[in-house]
Formats: structure tokens, sequence, C-alpha cells
């Protein structure tokens, strides 16, 4: 796949109608045989939902969280999420791309907007993020982006159904962070 030029793409902020279509796209790219096509997936590890229409309405109508959408034309070809934590960081999370366009720079994109953003509208100094432990292949992704993996880790919700079915239960997510402002 040729990579994928900024000049291609829209970032913009999702909104309520947008829910639909970013619930499928996350879904699609997470779990199932559909996420098998891309490099990211984490169906090998979780079956189930990888989040609802609840929570995709929750984040968006929060004020201290954001969900950029990577507008393709009329599609949307991946998303990211964004919580202020506090003054001086930002945490992000449900980074997406559509299975059949990962590898193609959307993702670098999209962490790269949501650096600014933190930086930018939340005065943010640092970005961090979990990733499943288990999920080499991604932190080694984020690692070569300047995000730095630290001893910290924190315990997956093995028990609640809205973050997936575990098929194992020795999950826990690594935490990750980078420097990104002043």
């Amino acid at each position: 796949m040729n990579a994928i030029g900024a000049a291609d793409i829209m970032i913009r902020k999702a909104q309520e109608q947008d829910i639909p279509a970013l619930h499928k796209l996350v879904e699609s790219a997470y779990r199932g045989d559909s996420a098998k096509r891309g490099w990211t997936h984490e169906a090998d590890l979780l079956g189930g939902q990888r989040t609802d229409v609840a929570a995709l309405r929750e984040i968006i109508g929060h004020t201290d969280q954001v969900i950029l959408l990577a507008m393709d034309g009329a599609d949307i070809a991946g998303c990211v999420q964004l919580v202020r934590v506090d003054e001086a960081i930002a945490y992000l999370g449900l980074l997406t791309v559509d299975p059949d366009r990962q590898a193609a720079g959307l993702g670098k994109i999209l962490i790269n907007e949501a650096e600014r953003f933190a930086a930018g509208n939340w005065q943010a100094r640092a970005m961090e993020m979990t990733v499943i432990r288990q999920r080499g292949e991604l932190i080694a992704y984020y690692q070569r982006r300047g995000y730095v993996l630290t001893e910290e880790r924190r315990p997956f919700p093995l028990d609640d159904p809205r973050y997936g079915l575990p098929k194992t239960q020795e999950l826990e997510f690594a935490a990750l962070r980078k420097n990104i402002g002043a």
C-alpha cells in the first residue's frame, strides 16, 4: 500500500453523528477476523467488544476528552482518543486505523496530530498511554515514535466485558510516556 500523505487526510473532532461509523471502525480494527487483516489487532488476546456506542458517546460529550478522526473523503480511516489527565499530562488511547489502510503512515499522522492537539489546546507537556504488555510489536512501534516504556504496570479489567473477553488471564497494561511540550 502506498503511504498516505497528510494532504490526503483531514483531521477533525468526532461528533455525535459519527458514532455508528466510528464504532464499526474500532470493532473492525481490534476484534474478529476483519482485525486480523491489520497488524495491530488484539483478536488473539481478546474476544467480545473493544468498546460500545455508550462509551464513545460519553467520550465525545466529555469536556476533558476528544476523539480525533482521520477523514479520507467521507470515510473515517482512523481515530485517536485524547484525555486530559491534568494540567501537564494527556493520555493517548484508542488509536485505530482501518485494517486495510494499516502500514501506510496513518497511525503516525494520528499520533502527531494527537500530540499537537494536546500540547496546543491543553498545554500538555507529556503524553501517556497504556498498551497490553503482551503486544510487543505494538510497544516497539510506539517506542520508534519516541515513547519510553516505563516500569509501571496496570491491571487489565479482566472481569469487565465492556473491554473484551480475555483469552488469557495474564493480560496487563504496560505504561509508556513521551515529553511533547515545553
